[in-house]
């Protein structure tokens, strides 16, 4: 019997409204994808966590299961053979050598002060968030790895820049932009009410904004920044409540696309649909 660890995860229900939910599957030898029915957002098994299946229907290249056929087994350490397909969040000390490499290009103490805040209070809510359920750094830290992948290109991109911008307005942003993500998901991926009442830009932004006022950062600046979390996902039909309006905004738009999708092509198998891509992977 093939053991697997799951990387993701996506529930839904039926026409009839039978729960089920869609598992990619990684060991050794191959990655799949398997609906399992009746399987309810609660039930096992989480990212991370080991299954085994008696039998798995294929139809048409469609794999499928019963709930009674699938077996979840423990979270494996280190010490397993399939731990390390699951991608885990990155090292404190990457997160911290970034930031300072960030500021020592800042030249706005107060602004700085407010990074170095950040960087410290995030590392933690935020290596043990996932950046999304399934499109893209589906697993316990993606938020971590989502955010230092944007500040680390921005620190390869800024000194390649033929414009000038407000390094310090981009860092606080990208910081900031998926903040509200804690309040969306659970460790384990779960959806919480926070993410249909509010959406993580509003809890974003409006964290962001009463942070910067208490700190007595003045309201041009403030609405500077802001407006870069506001506009992070580019597009009205994306979610963004604004458009980028200025060099700062576009760029950390770009970093949030570039981080999203290579991230989508790496964990998409070859010739497998992407539907946040539009079209298959080739590998």
């Amino acid at each position: 019997m093939e053991e697997y660890i799951v990387v993701s995860r996506s529930n839904g229900t039926t026409r009839r409204g039978d729960p089920f939910c869609t598992l990619k599957l990684k060991n050794e030898k191959e990655e799949i994808n398997v609906a399992v029915w009746d399987v309810r957002p609660e039930d096992e098994p989480k990212i991370g966590q080991l299954v085994c299946f008696s039998t798995i229907d294929d139809k048409d290249g469609k794999k499928s299961a019963r709930r009674m056929d699938m077996m979840p087994g423990l979270m494996p350490n280190e010490q397993h053979p399939l731990y390390h397909l699951l991608p885990r969040p990155i090292k404190r000390e990457e997160w911290d050598r970034c930031l300072r490499q960030l500021m020592d290009l800042c030249s706005d103490e107060q602004l700085k002060a407010c990074i170095e805040k950040y960087g410290e209070l995030f590392f933690k809510p935020y290596s043990g968030r996932p950046a999304a359920t399934s499109i893209h750094h589906a697993f316990p830290g993606g938020l971590l790895n989502h955010t230092y992948q944007m500040l680390h290109m921005l620190e390869g991109l800024y000194p390649c820049l033929p414009y000038p911008i407000k390094l310090e307005h981009c860092v606080i942003a990208i910081l900031f932009h998926d903040y509200g993500k804690v309040y969306e998901y659970k460790p384990e991926g779960d959806t919480l009410p926070d993410k249909y009442l509010l959406g993580h830009i509003f809890i974003s932004a409006n964290r962001l904004y009463g942070d910067l006022k208490e700190r007595g950062i003045d309201e041009t600046t403030i609405k500077q920044i802001v407006h870069i979390v506001l506009a992070h996902h580019g597009e009205l039909e994306y979610g963004s409540p604004v458009k980028p309006c200025s060099q700062e905004a576009v760029i950390v738009n770009m970093l949030d696309n570039l981080s999203a999708k290579t991230d989508v092509v790496e964990h998409t198998g070859n010739m497998e649909k992407s539907l946040a891509l539009g079209t298959c992977v080739v590998k």
